[in-house]
C-alpha cells in the first residue's frame, strides 16, 4: 500500500478533484466504509478509492441503489473489490443490522465515511421518534460508529471522516430540546444543529480514539451540486438564516457551486493523506485545517455532553 504526498492544489488557488488526490496511490488492503454511496459525494469518493485498490462497503437506504452504484463503479474499473450492505440511518435497528453485516465483510475497517445526510426536511421522526435531520445525520453516525469501533481498533491507524458543512453557522444543537418537542420547527436551523453535533461528534470521537491509532475529523466539502439540496425551492434558498458566530471562514477556492469530484475532495484527502492529520482542529475545508469555526462548534464539554446525551438516545 503506498500513497503519495498530499498535492498542493488547495492553497495554489485551484479546485482539486477526488481523482487528483488519489493519484499514484496504492490502496490495496484496506477498507473504506462509505455510508450514503450510491450517489453524489459518497459515491464519488467510492469511485476514485476503488480505482486505487481500496475494497469498498457501499451503504444506502435501498439495496437496489447500492447495487446500481456498484455497477457504475465496475462498468469503469472491472477489478474493483467492491461490497453493498443496506442501512437506513434513520433506524436504530436498521442500523443494527448493517454494522453486523459490514462486521461479516470487513474484519478490518482502515476508513469510516459517514458521508450520507439529509438537508432542510420538512418536519419528520425517524423510527425511534428522534428529529429526522438530527437523527440521521448525527445519531444514526453515532451509532453506526460506536458498533464498527472493534473493526476500526482493528486496523493500523484508522481514520473516521464525519460530513459536516459550513450550514453549521446557522445553528447550534440545543442540548436541553434536539428533537424540537418544545419548539415550533424550523428546518433551516434543525440542519445547522446537526451539522453542529457531527463536529462536536469529531471533537469527542478523537479525543476518546486516539490513543488507539485512530484519528478523527469533520470535513466541509463545499456547496455541491448534488440531490441533498432537493427539499429546498426558490424561496427557501432566499430564507436560510446564516448567523455567523465568530469570525467568518477563510474565502477559499470552494467559493463557487462545486462538482461531485471537485466537492469529494477533502474527505478522500481526510482518508488517505499519508500524514498524520496533526488535527490543530478537528474541521477540515479545501484540504487544509479550518481555523475560522465557531467556539460552540469545538467545544469540548459541550461535545461531551453530546456525547453522553447521544449514548442515553441510542441505548
Amino acid at each position: 500500500m503506498t500513497i503519495p504526498p498530499t498535492i498542493g492544489s488547495a492553497v495554489s488557488g485551484s479546485r482539486p478533484t477526488a481523482e487528483q488526490i488519489v493519484s499514484g496511490s496504492d490502496l490495496t488492503g484496506r477498507t473504506c466504509v462509505i455510508t450514503g454511496a450510491s450517489s453524489g459525494l459518497g459515491l464519488e469518493s467510492a469511485r476514485v478509492l476503488a480505482r486505487a485498490g481500496a475494497h469498498i462497503v457501499l451503504t444506502a437506504r435501498r439495496a437496489g441503489a447500492a447495487e446500481e452504484a456498484a455497477a457504475e463503479i465496475r462498468r469503469e474499473t472491472p477489478s474493483a473489490r467492491l461490497s453493498t450492505v443496506v442501512l437506513d440511518l434513520a433506524s436504530l435497528d436498521g442500523i443494527r443490522a448493517a454494522a453486523a453485516r459490514i462486521a461479516e465483510l470487513a474484519p478490518v475497517v482502515d476508513v469510516l465515511m459517514n458521508n450520507a445526510g439529509v438537508m432542510f426536511t420538512p418536519f419528520d421522526r425517524t423510527a425511534d421518534g428522534f428529529e429526522l435531520q438530527l437523527g440521521t445525520n448525527h445519531l444514526g453516525h453515532f451509532e453506526l460508529t460506536r458498533l464498527l469501533l472493534d473493526r476500526l481498533r482493528a486496523a493500523e491507524g484508522a481514520r473516521i471522516v464525519i460530513l459536516a458543512s459550513e450550514g453549521y453557522r446557522i445553528a447550534d444543537v440545543d442540548l436541553a430540546d434536539p428533537h424540537w418537542e418544545k419548539r415550533d420547527y424550523d428546518k433551516f436551523r434543525a440542519y445547522g444543529a446537526s451539522k453542529t453535533a457531527n463536529i462536536l461528534h469529531a471533537v469527542e470521537l478523537d479525543r476518546r480514539l486516539r490513543a488507539d491509532g485512530i484519528r478523527v475529523c469533520a470535513v466541509h466539502p463545499g456547496r455541491v451540486a448534488t440531490r441533498l439540496a432537493r427539499h429546498l425551492t426558490r424561496a427557501d434558498v432566499a430564507a436560510i438564516p446564516v448567523e455567523r458566530s465568530g469570525p467568518p471562514r477563510r474565502s477559499g477556492p470552494d467559493s463557487g457551486v462545486l462538482t461531485p469530484q471537485e466537492g469529494a475532495a477533502t474527505q478522500v484527502w481526510a482518508a488517505v493523506r499519508p500524514e498524520p492529520l496533526g488535527l490543530d482542529g478537528v474541521y477540515f475545508a479545501n484540504c487544509a485545517a479550518e481555523p475560522a469555526v465557531a467556539d460552540y462548534a469545538v467545544n469540548p464539554d459541550r461535545a461531551a455532553e453530546l456525547w453522553e446525551l447521544s449514548e442515553r438516545l441510542c441505548r
